[in-house]
């Protein structure tokens, strides 16, 4: 567990290093312009329910954690990973309002996808004005990292934060936290999006929101367990105004270049409230990204998921609607990661509860969901109106394209 005691010494230290300049990344990008995909028109139908989306046969749905009135009240932020057998979920809580100083960091597990433990604490509230939010999970098969966002001065004052990260062989008895370090051997100045995927090869890219401020950048590694060796990657941020970047939140699916090399495509939440997703790509391995572009796919401007099927189906999973409202969320696969053509009903408006307890910045709807493939499904958890942490699971076989 992260101990206050720990936070604050570790904290200290890090405040002698240098932040990183929020400047736009350096030249040497992908020249941009075009989207990397593209969307079937009416795919979406707005003026229906649910967008006129259906699921798919089998798709059933799990609670992994329903707070009591006693219990903390706001949770967002689930992430999933598979480790050893089992499906770990990683969120944040806190009692009653989002980004708050008492916001602790959670996680579950289950043996069967359905059934989850009692929550337990892996990172506890900061301490000194310190807040701690969840940054996701990586492994390499035998060690499970969990990442810890730390914001030495709270998320509140804009100033941004970093990342640590802790070890477990079990997913029980986890190592103090250490900061993720750059290929300088320096602890990387940004906080990690909860959503690494990895190349042909074993090659780590994932994004890092930069200090000062939020300055989303690519990043990748070769360090098998992710905790070291990251280098940022070349991509022009589209022009901003002040220290939060237009693009936020990326997740990531890999597709075949013209030239059949590997390409990595990753997907961002547009500040600029397009209502659309924001998309980069690159063909080298992460070192080169295009200037992010303005796709077809409609975004309730919130944080999505991105990955591919084992047969190399790419697959979005987002609130698909083209305002402010996260709802429904739904599963959009392309076949080649080129053109979306088939979309799939995860969650309506239906099976939607009532929001139960107030809070800042908390409202009706399918937040932030995160997903992972595991035992023939596809599982995605998410964020009930900010409250309750919820997985829906969907057959493989359910989503082959039809012949």
């Amino acid at each position: 567990m992260w101990t206050a005691r720990i936070a604050v010494a570790w904290l200290a230290a890090l405040a002698m290093a240098p932040a990183t300049a929020g400047a736009d990344a350096a030249s040497g990008g992908i020249a941009g312009g075009q989207a990397p995909y593209t969307v079937a028109p009416g795919l979406f139908d707005a003026a229906a329910p649910d967008l006129g989306l259906r699921s798919a046969p089998g798709t059933a749905h799990f609670t992994v954690f329903a707070p009591l009135p006693t219990q903390d009240r706001f949770n967002n932020g689930a992430v999933l990973v598979a480790f050893k057998g089992r499906l770990y979920a990683q969120w944040q809580s806190s009692r009653e309002d989002e980004d708050s100083p008492d916001t602790k960091v959670l996680y579950s597990y289950s043996d069967d996808g359905m059934r989850w433990s009692v929550p337990r604490v892996l990172a506890a509230a900061g301490s000194g004005g310190a807040m701690h939010s969840n940054g996701g999970w990586w492994t390499d098969g035998r060690t499970l990292v969990a990442y810890l966002n730390v914001w030495p001065t709270g998320f509140q004052s804009g100033d941004g934060g970093v990342t640590a990260y802790m070890r477990s062989e079990d997913g029980v008895a986890w190592s103090p936290p250490r900061p993720v370090l750059d290929a300088d051997g320096q602890p990387v100045q940004g906080i990690i999006e909860q959503d690494p995927h990895a190349l042909a090869g074993g090659r780590i890219v994932t994004a890092f929101h930069m200090r000062p401020g939020m300055i989303v950048a690519p990043f990748f590694t070769d360090d098998p367990l992710g905790i070291a060796g990251w280098r940022r990657g070349s991509m022009s941020n589209l022009p901003h105004e002040g220290r939060v970047s237009r693009e936020l939140e990326p997740s990531v699916f890999l597709r075949t270049g013209t030239h059949g090399t590997q390409c990595a495509v990753m997907v961002f939440r547009d500040q600029a409230s397009s209502f659309r997703q924001l998309a980069s790509e690159s063909c080298d391995r992460g070192e080169h990204w295009s200037t992010p572009a303005l796709t077809a796919m409609p975004d309730a401007r919130a944080k999505q998921s991105a990955g591919n099927l084992p047969d190399g189906t790419a697959f979005l999973v987002n609130a698909a609607s083209a305002d402010r409202t996260r709802i429904p969320l739904a599963l959009t696969l392309s076949a080649d990661g080129r053109h979306f053509d088939r979309s799939l009903l995860l969650r309506g408006r239906d099976a939607l509860p009532p929001l139960r307890h107030p809070g800042r910045y908390k409202r009706a709807g399918y937040h932030y969901p995160k997903s992972v493939v595991w035992n023939d499904h596809l599982y995605v958890a998410y964020a009930v109106n900010k409250e309750d942490i919820a997985v829906t699971r969907v057959p493989l076989a359910a989503l082959r394209a039809p012949r």
